[in-house]
């Protein structure tokens, strides 16, 4: 069998995408024999095999085991494969290669993942001799046998134990590493490794600390006394001598010992920065101490850091396989980013002020202060490094990612402007100023110096801007001064720097310098025009955002019609099939063109800012943040020429309709689906904000191609916005849109509309395409009325309802849901009479009533209903089914309350397959009260249910306060959370993009709630529902008065 695997395995290596999909699917078909792991082991240990089929048997085997070794694990799938036996075989040989010294890191790294995985399930009780034996061994191996010891060790702590097993064996794994991390004999980074799972083990010990935190205290103040002088002792480490480029290239003794030393250093800063964040009190009584300490270090590194970065061009970023960083500018970063978390603490806080206050200053300045001494490590790890030169100068769009931060490389340089943000609140202005004159008028400064001076400055003056502190017209008139000298400068980038930062310093200072914005506002034109540099170019097109903004709207406007031409200009002189590939610079330009715009939106039709934003707008159809740019100013354009009558819209529609139309065209023949995509997007908002009337043939020229669209296999988002604009006409100009007849077809507009809902309410139309059909409807039902849509209202509703029946997209639900509600504001019974008489037929359960199908998709998604309006309705809707007291409905049972487990069991997904969630049931009556009971805000509660606050009152409810020295807060400006280091990073993002669904309560709506049930409190029927009501419910209604 080893022979037809190894075979397969090969195959899975190979670039042709046929070869590869049937090796992989013939070794799937293998999972369920038991010779096929031992197979794979034996491969994967026999040295005579190349490579990366070794590492390839040990990714299979890794998915054989999540898939086929334990219920325990998320991705099991089964049938059990593999015995007891041959699962003993399995661990001993997975445990012996990875701790068998073999020289190829991949292949002990891809082994211990196997083990721990394994490990996750089977330790202690069918594998009790795992760790004692990996203990052993650590004293006992050499170099090559402890990495691979150590790499099993490090994958245990991560992924392999749980809280209770890390518990019972922390002392002892503690201890181990720490022998291995201290021992001088040992290889740098074999130390390295041992510090970064001490590391790693913090992170299970804050888990322990919630259920036992007596014990927890104890054991990390142990690792505190034994550990911390180590780190400081490895932080005073000088660095070895730097080997220079031949012998970096050629390895060897010497760059073993940079490499281990720079490795060490960064993972024992790493291992601290984790202490602090996790259990600050371990080290309050040595943060003077750390921070003096770190700081000595930077001030170290910074001549080696620009003889590797700045002057030569080494490689930086590199980590050896086992992930460990070994490059000076990792150990930078890590420092910068500690040196930031140690401001947090308030005994360094009280200190740093002490050092500032008048008797400690010389001659009440502060040119001798720590304030004034960090400005040549902010400058001097902030300056460009050759790597980013070259970038910058093949690839513009890496130059403005970094302006913008969206950069997924994180450097020194972003570590230190990151950590101008800490010291805002000190005096960090003034010490910019005194260390900027001494660069900017020293002879021998060089570009990059002067450049990165200038970028420490643009951060300060944002920080100063966000914390609305002054800035003193003298300093920033002396730093304007050096700014016009640096704009005449050779150096590309140095230009590029002063421009952008004349437009922070003239727009933050207050009106003192605001009378400058005009003259340097037509200097960053002239350079779009005349700057050889796309690098001067692009920056200036980005700075006349802020003076755009900046300047009153009457002066603003004078600059629109130089702007919109600097850009037309600059886009005529790039390579339009590029520029694609570039969405920050399309972004930037976008960006400042719609600034330009909406100086005074009713000017564009009196120059080309239209096809210069259209242009933009086809070349970065497919990029989002572009298209919603591009939206943006167009919405404004078109809201803003309504406002001035039909006149000006249809104006504006004579000039823009050709274009969007043709893209439309163009977008079908090429099949470029996002091109037809932004057209439709942009003619959603034409119509969304066009007047009532519509201007004549607005319909005719629109119409024939939403409807073609609708009716063509396009993407869903196409669907939808073309969906939207149909409801957008519809509302603004019914009479325009039912008198209007296609020419091709020879139907009217209500027949169009009703054949388009028809195709969207289909099987074969995705619930993601037919998401808005909902709102179409019901504009058609209210606009058209029942004299108009005769027969053709109840086979509507019968349709929408039959669909509803197999909908699975929430928003889709909703929309469908919102046509029934709707109508039940104003007929109510009528609503309930039409569903009782529909039948159904449903894949689960048969023939049901439309009563049935509706009640239950609507009672069980109204509490995800989003937006204000809808929820209102929904609200009203529901209680007037309610107050109708209809018999029926006590007939139709639907979902109640969860049925909670009595469990401490994690359900992981496989199990939640195999054991689905239950629910109680009960009539819709019932249902009806409980969720209009869940529309209720929490009383006297500043944010909407489910939402928890902090402590306002700087109080805990910890019996152990002392323990934390600072509160555990998300810090937003902390250089891990802006620069996607940490988890923190996808927390603020998934915090931003809840906005956009996040469920809203509104004061009207909570009134009407109260009146309602008020209302109904005294009725027989609201009082058996009353009973059958959760402790939490009763409590809410009782206190919603409160609110």
């Amino acid at each position: 069998m080893d022979q037809q695997v190894v075979d397969l395995l090969a195959a899975t290596l190979e670039t042709a995408a046929t070869i590869r999909n049937d090796a992989e699917n013939h070794l799937a078909q293998l999972y369920t024999s038991e010779a096929f792991p031992i197979s794979l082991i034996s491969i994967a240990s026999h040295k005579s095999v190349p490579n990366d089929i070794r590492q390839a048997a040990l990714l299979v085997l890794k998915k054989v085991v999540l898939k086929t070794w334990s219920p325990s694990l998320e991705e099991f799938e089964g049938p059990y494969a593999i015995g007891d036996t041959t699962k003993e075989q399995l661990r001993q040989a997975l445990l012996s290669l990875a701790t068998s010294g073999d020289p190829e890191s991949k292949i002990v790294s891809a082994a211990s993942v196997v083990v721990s995985k394994i490990a996750s399930t089977d330790f202690p009780e069918a594998w009790p001799s795992l760790l004692p034996t990996l203990l052993q061994l650590v004293p006992q191996s050499d170099e090559a046998q402890l990495h691979g010891v150590l790499v099993v060790l490090g994958n245990l702590v991560e992924e392999g134990f749980n809280e209770e097993q890390f518990s019972e064996t922390a002392v002892a794994l503690i201890k181990c590493i720490y022998d291995v991390a201290i021992d001088g004999t040992k290889k740098l980074t074999g130390r390295a490794l041992a510090v970064s799972i001490f590391r790693a083990c913090f992170d299970t010990m804050g888990l322990v600390y919630q259920t036992n935190k007596a014990s927890v205290k104890q054991l990390t103040q142990q690792c505190s006394d034994a550990w911390l002088p180590f780190f400081i002792d490895v932080l005073k480490l000088p660095l070895p001598y730097l080997p220079n480029e031949g012998e970096d290239s050629r390895g060897g003794p010497a760059v073993s010992d940079w490499r281990g030393v720079i490795a060490l250093k960064t993972q024992v800063v790493k291992a601290l920065d984790k202490m602090q964040n996790q259990f600050p009190q371990l080290l309050t009584a040595r943060t003077l101490e750390l921070f003096s300490t770190i700081w000595e270090g930077l001030q170290a590194h910074l001549v080696p850091y620009h003889t590797l970065y700045v002057i030569e061009n080494r490689q930086g970023r590199l980590e050896d396989a086992d992930n460990l960083p070994y490059t000076l500018d990792f150990l930078v970063i890590e420092e910068l980013d500690y040196i930031q978390t140690l401001l947090n603490t308030s005994a360094l806080k009280r200190e740093l002020d002490a050092q500032l206050t008048p008797e400690t200053m010389a001659n009440g300045a502060y040119n001798n202060t720590w304030v004034a001494q960090v400005m040549p490590i902010l400058v001097g790890y902030s300056q460009i490094t050759t790597e980013d030169e070259s970038l910058w100068d093949i690839d513009i769009n890496i130059f403005l990612s970094e302006e913008t931060s969206e950069t997924a490389n994180y450097s020194p340089r972003d570590a230190c402007s990151n950590f101008v943000a800490k010291l805002c609140s000190w005096p960090i202005f003034e010490s910019l100023v005194t260390y900027g004159r001494t660069i900017f008028e020293d002879v021998s400064s060089t570009p990059k110096a002067k450049e990165s001076t200038l970028y420490i400055l643009k951060h300060v003056l944002a920080e100063v801007n966000t914390n609305d502190k002054p800035v003193n017209p003298e300093s920033a008139r002396l730093f304007l001064e050096y700014i016009q000298v640096s704009m005449q400068n050779s150096d590309e980038f140095l230009r590029a720097r002063a421009f952008i930062v004349a437009g922070a310093l003239t727009t933050v200072s207050g009106d003192s310098l605001l009378e400058l914005v005009p003259d340097f506002a037509q200097q960053s034109l002239n350079a779009i025009e005349n700057d050889p540099s796309d690098i001067v170019k692009v920056s200036c097109i980005r700075v006349m955002q802020e003076y755009l903004k900046a300047l009153p709207s009457s002066r603003a406007r004078e600059y629109q019609v130089q702007t919109v031409a600097a850009i037309s200009g600059f886009l005529s002189s790039q390579d339009l099939s590029e520029i694609e590939e570039s969405p920050d610079l399309l972004d930037t330009l976008v960006e400042t063109l719609r600034d330009a715009i909406m100086a005074d939106p009713s000017l564009c039709l009196e120059h080309p800012a239209l096809d210069v934003l259209f242009t933009m707008a086809s070349y970065g159809a497919s990029s989002w943040q572009t298209t919603m740019l591009v939206n943006e100013a167009f919405e404004s354009i078109t809201s803003s020429m309504a406002s001035k009558g039909p006149g000006a819209y249809a104006q504006l529609c004579a000039k823009v309709l050709p274009t969007l139309t043709g893209a439309l065209d163009v977008g079908d023949m090429t099949a470029v689906s996002a091109l037809s995509d932004m057209a439709v997007s942009l003619l959603s908002s034409l119509a969304e904000n066009g007047p009532e009337p519509l201007p004549s043939g607005f319909v005719a020229t629109i119409m024939p191609k939403l409807y073609r669209l609708l009716f063509s296999p396009a993407d869903f988002s196409l669907h939808q916005s073309a969906t939207v604009t149909i409801k957008h006409i519809l509302a603004h100009d019914p009479v325009q849109m039912f008198d209007w007849q296609d020419s091709e077809t020879g139907k009217g507009g209500l027949e169009i509309i009703l054949l388009i809902i028809d195709r969207l309410l289909g099987p074969d139309v995705d619930d993601a395409s037919a998401a808005e059909v909902g709102g179409l409807a019901v504009e058609l039902v209210e606009k058209a009325g029942p004299d108009k849509l005769g027969p053709y209202l109840m086979q509507l509703l019968r349709v929408v309802a039959i669909r509803l029946s197999t909908a699975d997209h929430a928003n889709f639900i909703q929309n469908l849901v919102l046509v029934f509600a709707r109508l039940s504001i104003t007929n109510a019974r009528e609503v309930i009479d039409f569903l009782a008489q529909v039948e159904v037929d449903t894949a689960e359960a048969g023939r049901k009533t439309g009563l049935e199908v509706v009640l239950r998709k609507w009672l069980d998604n109204s509490a995800n209903f989003s937006g204000y309006d809808n929820i209102r309705q929904n609200v009203i809707a529901l209680t007037n089914v309610y107050q109708l007291h209809d018999e029926r409905l006590n007939n139709v049972q639907v979902q109640g309350d969860l049925i909670v487990q009595n469990t401490t069991r994690i359900k992981t997904r496989s199990q939640a397959k195999k054991e689905p969630d239950q629910w109680s049931i009960i009539t819709v009556p019932l249902k009806l009260v409980k969720v209009l009971i869940q529309e209720l805000a929490n009383p006297r509660s500043p944010t909407p249910p489910g939402l928890t606050l902090g402590n306002q009152n700087g109080a805990s409810d910890d019996e152990d306060d002392d323990w934390e020295d600072e509160p555990a807060l998300l810090d937003l400006a902390a250089p891990k959370t802006r620069a996607g280091k940490s988890p923190s990073r996808q927390l603020m993002t998934f915090m931003n993009e809840s906005k956009w669904n996040e469920r809203q309560w509104d004061d009207e709506t909570q009134k009407f709630l109260v009146n309602f049930f008020h209302t109904v409190e005294t009725e027989p029927d609201f009082l058996n529902h009353y009973h059958s009501l959760t402790d939490i419910e009763r409590e809410k209604l009782h206190r919603m008065d409160q609110h």
